[in-house]
């Protein structure tokens, strides 16, 4: 897990980065949660994604924004933070510019940030969206949906009522082609416990080997 620092828009943004041994093997960028609450590349959630994804044989990425950790630079309301994400992805690709795919995952203010992503990358293959602040921000950006993803979500967040997220769910679901995956853990709130956490990773694992064996099955059959 070594520790890397790769050029941002506002200067140097630091990370932590493992690197696949397959050369096509796929890779995901994993965004923390909101800056001014104590959102870390080191929150429990994040770092859970980060795990998972590694040991589902991916280059992962996981940064701090602009002013967090030893990253430089100042909160941008979510602008600059977008950036940031590119820059991520920017660098994920240059170390692996045989990818087989590209995924985002973030929680919470990352998760917000991964889909906006999404919007300004249509290379990306997939995501995974934790606690996605759907009755913060607003979500009419994805128009359309360029693809399909997990939402996973605490059945008793405070923060973020499940409610407004079954409402994005279901109105991404209309558009042509896209079907979320969307899960709901009863008993968790906005902060996820361990055992909470634990369920994530349940998930994200059954979603995305699900999806990376389908389309190696395409593969094969073509």
């Amino acid at each position: 897990m070594p520790e890397v620092m790769f050029a941002g828009p506002e200067g140097r943004l630091e990370g932590r980065y493992h690197h696949a041994k397959r050369p096509n093997a796929p890779v995901a960028l994993i965004l923390h949660p909101h800056p001014l609450h104590g959102g870390t590349m080191n929150n429990r959630v994040v770092h859970c994604l980060y795990q998972r994804f590694q040991a589902m044989g991916f280059s992962t990425l996981r940064f701090n924004f602009r002013g967090v950790g030893k990253s430089q630079g100042r909160y941008d309301g979510g602008i600059g933070e977008i950036s940031d994400a590119a820059a991520g992805l920017d660098f994920l690709q240059a170390v692996n510019p045989a990818a087989s795919s590209l995924w985002v995952g973030g929680y919470s203010f990352g998760a917000f940030v991964g889909m906006q992503l999404l919007m300004r990358r249509p290379e990306m293959g997939g995501f995974v969206s934790i606690s996605p602040p759907a009755s913060h921000y607003d979500f009419g950006f994805l128009a359309p949906c360029p693809c399909n993803g997990l939402m996973f979500h605490g059945a008793d967040d405070e923060l973020v009522p499940e409610a407004s997220v079954r409402k994005l769910v279901d109105k991404l679901n209309l558009q042509k082609g896209i079907k979320l995956d969307y899960r709901v853990q009863p008993g968790e709130g906005h902060v996820f416990t361990p055992e909470g956490t634990v369920q994530i990773g349940i998930a994200v694992d059954d979603h995305v080997m699900g999806i990376l064996n389908r389309r190696k099955m395409a593969l094969a059959a073509d």
